[in-house]
């Protein structure tokens, strides 16, 4: 064999196309040929070389291996020819797999392209076939629709004889297959359908009198519908548009009922949508929106806000406005007169009902002059806690007289009073009561007032100031002259033909007539049976009563009654609006109820993670004192809450658990039980069932009268779970001047002590270049060899720390006492 021949063997046996084959080599009596395949250049032997009397092998004898090439070498470089070979057969077993895998997907595609056309060719022909037939029935149901218009005059019977034998006549065929078609088509279609087709009858026969005849409308919309169903089309009803009401959440159902749409209907638009819902699950209004525009609707977003629409105020017009009387608020600092000159005006004795002579709620109040004047009046309180009580008589108020005692001077609470009526920005009167008395300098007043910028006529300002006495009457008429004056420049007109509205003053739960609400009347009028909402609660005027307690049919402008016939008790400050009807009512104190309890979730609830280990953090740090607080009036209720806010620091705190008008009932004892707290009453007492509940259970209940006595007592409870204050009294110093060694005892330090005292139950510091090296106690102090409590200034002992033995000459030992001091709430 040529060198080339083995060239071209090994090049077909690889695989390898030709000139793969690069070049070949002699070693010795051996060829070898270098084979390049895809991946890597491989020597291989040449033919024959590896068998019997050819080249060496591994394991053949190594003068016939080429020189230079162990018996490793030609393992590998055989190994390297074998794995070689094995690639080029994968590779094309995989050309013919993938060559392979080609071809039956183009087959494939030709199927599928092919199984497409034929079903185009099919659907074509059905096609063809279904509006050949459409249009076929379109043409019998016209025929029909024609003969059943004008019906045709009645044929005998004899007209179309037949036989067994002989078949019908060719004139009575077509007419009996029409019959025949028409009844059969008109099969189950009701009594009228079925008198009208089939057999000729007499009104047919004699042109249709006596008997009813379809309108042309009607006979207009039996062929539309018959030309619908025959071109095979749902029969359709004209489609109407409506304007859908949308709130921020809607149930499916409702939202299908407000669209006159089947709930199936909506609820299958909703799952095309990816939304599994019921009919009775809450979608929102987004979503609600898309299903309405998608079924054609319109759509008007409304808000739950929008229910109080119907209490909106409505402007007056000047031919409807009526003159009404003023409404003066009485206020100023407690104890100076306020009541008791308001019962001067009114001829009562309102003050000596009041307990400690401090007016405690606002009284309403409506008096006639001698003029024929009527004023009405607002009696405010004057104790620091009834701050909201003075603010809310200012808001509802024209007038304020302004009460400053002449023995006294500008108080803080007269000082709030004139802010009051500033932010009001209504007009004040300056009363100078008590001016009877020995002592009194209404001048001082006066300049006093100044630094407020109240500057009264007297010293050429806009403020009028009358000096008046309640005991003597002195200055009454004058103070009334110039509420009558102040109200005749303010021109003040209502309308009293108007739905009613006005403030609540007051407000409570009385245990004959239920939640009563003092009302101020400042528009409209209000009667008996007027169905209204206040705040949250709503009712039906159920009676009117008038400050002298009579019953009255009706209030109007500027009138204050009480109102009974509440569902709840309302809190005071509330506005009373009339409303049509109790549904309405209904829905709006819905609202508002709703509205407050999110807002009092959203104020006590941490937004993040922060602000809740904050909360966590200072509620730890913090002592709460729980209690439960029932008051007899709103007004009270919210003025004692507001001052059991103002006690405390940052250790301890009060916390009100619960707040209410009425009397204490079971429910408030089973509460104070589980959260341990006492029951405070204010001017309300418990009924029979709660005290004996509060006795076997052990809960406290407080009754009082006065505000003050309740906030001072709640003060000291609160003072009470204050941490004592430890306070460190030094007593003596000693100086330790030799140190020895006591067996059983360790070392005791010999000391001298050179200022004040040492006592056996002080603590002891020692210091060493006066820096503090020990702090702790003495365990043994003696006076030669006895056991003493103390050693005096000057004298020596000795002495030895608890679990201490590091103590050298010229140490200082300080001696201190603790004790505790108890501390009180500011």
């Amino acid at each position: 064999m040529s060198e080339n021949d083995g060239k071209k063997t090994l090049g077909l046996r690889g695989g390898a196309r030709p000139g793969n084959v690069k070049q070949s080599f002699s070693h010795g009596r051996t060829k070898n040929v270098v084979v390049e395949t895809k991946r890597k250049r491989v020597v291989v032997p040449k033919p024959g070389a590896g068998k019997p009397g050819g080249g060496a092998t591994p394991s053949g004898d190594p003068s016939r291996r080429p020189a230079g090439i162990s018996d490793a070498e030609m393992a590998r470089r055989m190994k390297a020819l074998q794995a070689a070979k094995a690639r080029e057969v994968e590779e094309a077993a995989a050309r013919e797999a993938a060559e392979k895998a080609r071809e039956e997907e183009r087959a494939r595609r030709r199927a599928e392209q092919e199984a497409k056309e034929r079903e185009q060719r099919e659907a074509e022909e059905r096609a063809r076939a279904k509006a050949e037939e459409e249009e076929r029935k379109r043409k019998e149901a016209e025929i029909a629709a024609q003969r059943a218009a004008t019906p045709a005059p009645a044929e005998p019977k004899a007209a179309a004889p037949r036989s067994p034998v002989n078949k019908p006549a060719p004139a009575a065929t077509p007419r009996k297959n029409e019959r025949e078609r028409e009844q059969r088509g008109n099969r189950g279609k009701g009594r009228d359908d079925n008198r009208r087709s089939g057999k000729l009858t007499l009104g047919q026969a004699t042109g249709g009198e006596g008997s009813r005849q379809r309108s042309m409308a009607s006979m207009k919309r039996k062929q539309e519908r018959a030309r619908q169903k025959a071109m095979g089309g749902p029969v359709e009803r004209e489609k109407v548009i409506r304007d859908v009401q949308l709130p921020e959440a809607i149930t499916v159902s409702e939202l299908a009922n407000r669209m006159a749409e089947r709930v199936a209907d909506v609820v299958k638009s909703l799952m095309n949508m990816g939304m599994m819902v019921t009919q009775n699950q809450t979608i929102d209004a987004d979503t609600a929106e898309l299903i309405i525009e998608e079924f054609g609707h319109k759509v008007t977003r409304v808000s739950d806000s929008d229910v109080e629409d119907v209490i909106k105020e409505v402007e007056d017009s000047e031919e409807d406005l009526q003159p009404r009387p003023p409404v003066i608020t009485i206020m100023g600092h407690v104890d100076h007169g306020k009541t008791s000159l308001l019962d001067a005006i009114r001829d009562a004795r309102v003050v000596a009902g009041e307990a400690g002579g401090i007016t405690q709620h606002i009284g309403a109040y409506q008096v006639k002059t001698d003029g024929g004047t009527t004023l009405t009046f607002l009696d405010t309180p004057g104790h620091a806690a009834f701050t909201s009580m003075r603010s809310r008589g200012a808001q509802v108020t024209d007038i304020v007289v302004l009460v400053v005692a002449a023995d006294d001077a500008v108080m803080p609470q007269t000082i709030e009073a004139i802010n009051h009526a500033k932010a009001a920005e209504v007009p004040m009167i300056v009363a100078i009561n008590k001016v009877d008395k020995p002592d009194a300098n209404p001048d001082k007043v006066r300049t006093d007032l100044l630094q407020h910028e109240v500057i009264v006529e007297k010293m050429s300002g806009e403020v009028q100031d009358v000096e008046v006495s309640a005991i003597t009457g002195q200055g009454l008429d004058e103070l009334l002259e110039a509420i009558a004056l102040q109200a005749e420049i303010l021109e003040l007109k209502a309308n009293p033909d108007r739905a009613a509205q006005g403030a609540v003053i007051e407000a409570q739960l009385d245990v004959g007539r239920g939640p009563v609400a003092t009302v101020l009347v400042q528009n409209g009028t209000l009667r008996q049976g007027d169905i209204f909402v206040v705040g949250e609660q709503y009712g039906k005027v159920r009676a009117l009563i008038n400050d002298k307690g009579d019953r009255v049919k009706e209030a109007g402008p500027s009138v204050p009654v009480e109102v009974l016939g509440l569902n709840g008790t309302p809190e005071a400050g509330d506005v009373l609006n009339v409303t049509e009807t109790e549904a309405q009512a209904r829905e709006i104190a819905a609202y508002r109820e709703q509205a407050a309890k999110d807002k009092r979730a959203a104020a006590g609830a941490a937004t993040t993670l922060e602000q809740l280990m904050q909360k966590a953090k200072e509620d730890e740090n913090v002592t709460e004192l729980p209690i439960l607080m029932k008051a007899d009036v709103q007004g009270s209720a919210e003025a004692i809450v507001q001052a059991m806010e103002k006690i405390g620091n940052d250790e301890v705190r009060v916390r009100v658990l619960h707040s209410g008008v009425g009397a204490i009932t079971e429910t408030d004892v089973g509460l104070a039980e589980a959260s341990g707290a006492p029951i405070f009453g204010f001017n309300v007492r418990a009924n029979a069932s709660a005290r004996n509940t509060a006795n076997q259970k052990g809960v406290e209940i407080r009754y009082y009268s006065v505000i003050y006595d309740l906030v001072d007592d709640v003060k000291a409870a609160a003072s009470g779970l204050l941490s004592a204050e430890i306070r460190e009294k030094f007593i003596g110093y000693a100086e330790i001047r030799e140190v020895f060694k006591v067996t059983g005892v360790g070392k005791v330090a010999g000391c001298l002590v050179t200022e004040g005292v040492a006592r056996r139950s002080a603590g002891v510091r020692l210091l060493r270049d006066n820096v503090v090296i020990h702090e702790g106690t003495l365990k043994t102090l003696k006076r030669f060899k006895d056991e003493v409590t103390e050693v005096q200034s000057g004298q020596e002992c000795g002495m030895a720390f608890e679990n201490y033995d590091d103590i050298r000459a010229g140490d200082v030992i300080e001696i201190f006492e603790r004790e505790e001091v108890t501390r009180t709430l500011d």
